[in-house]
């Protein structure tokens, strides 16, 4: 079991940058592969990035060259670095840990969900 603390959102300006951390509690961060996933208002949950242990990454096509997932073990740590951003990725952020070598894009794969992270763009 690992719990799961999102920060670093904020309100920005489109073209600007924000780096959001995802920091899990006690020793099991180094058995997880890590996930980002956002949701907007009136919309369903959606897939933005991911990175396994090995570090193999994958990302929603709408962030593909914007966005950028890391992990730092030694901190307990998963990091989502937007930069570029957009009005359209105004949501809020959550991050997810799954013990599983699966289907990362898909919501299911997580059964560790935190407690989100808000990000809001004007244009």
């Amino acid at each position: 079991q690992v719990q799961l603390v999102e920060s670093g959102g904020g309100l920005v300006q489109a073209g600007d940058s924000l780096r959001l951390s995802c920091t899990a509690s006690g020793r099991a961060f180094n058995n997880y592969h890590m996930g980002w996933f956002r949701q907007a208002p009136g919309k369903e949950r959606e897939f933005v990035a991911a990175i396994r242990l090995s570090g193999i990454t994958y990302y929603a096509d709408s962030v593909k060259g914007r966005f950028t997932i890391s992990r730092d073990n030694t901190k307990n740590t998963a990091y989502l670095q937007m930069n570029s951003l957009k009005p359209e990725d105004t949501a809020v952020y959550y991050c997810a840990a799954a013990p599983w070598s699966g289907a990362l894009r898909t919501d299911s794969a997580y059964p560790y969900w935190g407690q989100g992270t808000q990000v809001t763009v004007s244009s």
